[in-house]
């Protein structure tokens, strides 16, 4: 089985403090085909306040040094994690161009500006309306995102459920959203991006099966299988399990990129 991870944080991303080259060991020993290291690039803190500039440097530095630790059993490619391009778009398009790049993962961390640009994680989920009006704003930006042409897959769509039903204890879903994510979807096909399977290490697959079902039966191919990993020990969790999800609602293939060219892998 050809396993690969499109979606793991070092310590060039802010909550993490893992080595590039202890990653690569974790895919290795997790038997890993392909590693990319999407990093975080968010256009906004924690409060939606503009983040100022951008150093390429360390990710740089720490990738030409560990991409050949893979040796012949894993191909370690570079990546970003974009968060809030659509709060400044040339802005995002300057940072992707700047560095030579695999592979981006257009994401969405916080709020709009017009709600204030909180990042989900720090957000008070006290009560299911609260989650709602969250998801409001949640898929009208992810929507403002797809209009962009500085990302390849659409990140962790069903991300800010993660906070509201794994750490509030709510039992929030997505079924009054449908129309939003046929919208969502549509327009990923549309403009030839892909959308990613995140497992949140391993503990997200299964939620996943509803929006690969309809993103199949609307026609759409591109997928990648990404772990969200912050640690060596969550590199290529429920990887496996999302290669099955992705025969179980009808694909036949996935992607993988180079110099943000996707290629398909048989499933």
């Amino acid at each position: 089985m050809y396993l690969t991870d499109y979606h793991t944080h070092s310590c060039c991303s802010p909550d993490s403090t893992a080595r590039l080259e202890d990653m690569v060991r974790a895919a290795r020993r997790a038997g890993l085909r392909e590693l990319c290291t999407t990093d975080h690039c968010d256009l906004q803190d924690e409060n939606g306040a503009p983040l100022g500039g951008w150093d390429w440097t360390p990710i740089l530095d720490q990738y030409w040094r560990a991409r050949d630790k893979g040796g012949s059993e894993v191909k370690v490619l570079l990546g970003l994690e974009l968060g809030g391009a659509y709060t400044d778009p040339g802005r995002a398009e300057a940072l992707v161009a700047a560095a030579p790049l695999d592979f981006v993962i257009g994401s969405i961390h916080n709020l709009s500006p017009e709600a204030g640009g909180r990042d989900f994680f720090y957000l008070d989920y006290r009560s299911e309306e609260a989650c709602y009006t969250t998801l409001d704003d949640y898929f009208a930006s992810m929507l403002a995102l797809t209009r962009l042409d500085c990302y390849d897959a659409l990140g962790h769509i069903i991300y800010p459920l993660r906070y509201m039903n794994g750490r509030a204890g709510w039992h929030i879903t997505l079924d009054r959203y449908g129309e939003q994510l046929d919208q969502l979807l549509r327009a990923v096909i549309q403009n030839g991006k892909a959308i990613e399977v995140n497992t949140h290490g391993g503990r997200e697959v299964e939620d996943w099966h509803p929006i690969l079902r309809h993103y199949h039966q609307l026609g759409g191919e591109l997928v990648t299988t990404g772990s969200d990993a912050h640690s060596p020990g969550n590199v290529g969790r429920g990887i496996s399990q999302a290669v099955a999800l992705l025969r179980e609602t009808g694909f036949h293939r996935f992607a993988v990129y180079r110099k943000r060219r996707p290629e398909w892998i048989k499933l």
